[in-house]
């Protein structure tokens, strides 16, 4: 069904802008419930959606076109959340020795990605295998991840913290890592709580930073 267009003017005292916005908090808040929390994506139908949010469907094409619609912008929107906290700990770290930086800073990570069990879900199970064009956004979002690793890479190097090789290389296998490992962490085929899973990836990162350190190099 082809998305309806909101209705204009006050309703209820209220303007049609915050209408909308209220409404868009309720149906994310019912999709986090409904694909993080209760059924999953796959298992999950728009009116029992729509029902979890307390909105007819006809309130819910007023945002969306369709299910993928709400799921998409549910990972764009946790993404954006956890991006936030990991650009704002990158601020507040970066006097400390490049250690305590990477320990810092993905420990920050972890804990803005599995704060709320439902994100961590969503971000790693319930959004891979959908369809080409969430494949597609996660792929463009995965990228950016590569892009801020880069620069927390180029940043050492500047430093003097760690010898030249190939920031991209590295980042785009640690990101890889980090997702695999969300993933199967997410359900439940890892048995660790996250402060192990952030230790373990820690570990991995400053195991790479510790073999290019200048002076380990001949």
């Amino acid at each position: 069904m082809a998305r309806i267009a909101p209705a204009t003017g006050r309703y209820g005292g209220r303007p049609a802008a915050e209408r909308q916005a209220a409404r868009r908090v309720q149906l994310r808040e019912a999709g986090l419930e409904m694909f993080g929390a209760g059924p999953g994506y796959r298992n999950s139908r728009l009116v029992d959606v729509c029902k979890q949010a307390g909105l007819s469907t006809r309130q819910f094409y007023e945002e969306y076109n369709t299910l993928e619609d709400l799921l998409a912008d549910l990972h764009l929107y946790i993404n954006d959340l956890v991006e936030q906290r990991f650009v704002d700990e990158i601020g507040r770290v970066a006097d400390l020795p490049i250690r305590e930086r990477v320990s810092r800073i993905v420990h920050t990570y972890i804990d803005a990605a599995t704060a709320d069990p439902r994100h961590t879900r969503i971000l790693f199970v319930e959004i891979v295998g959908v369809s080409e064009r969430l494949n597609q956004q996660r792929l463009e979002r995965r990228s950016r991840w590569i892009a801020l690793l880069v620069e927390l890479y180029d940043d050492a190097l500047r430093r003097g913290d760690i010898a030249p090789f190939d920031p991209r290389l590295a980042a785009a296998a640690f990101v890889g890592a980090v997702n695999g490992l969300m993933h199967d962490w997410a359900v439940d085929w890892v048995d660790a709580t996250s402060d192990q899973v952030a230790d373990e990836l820690q570990s991995m990162l400053t195991g790479r930073l510790e073999l290019e350190r200048p002076e380990s190099r001949p």
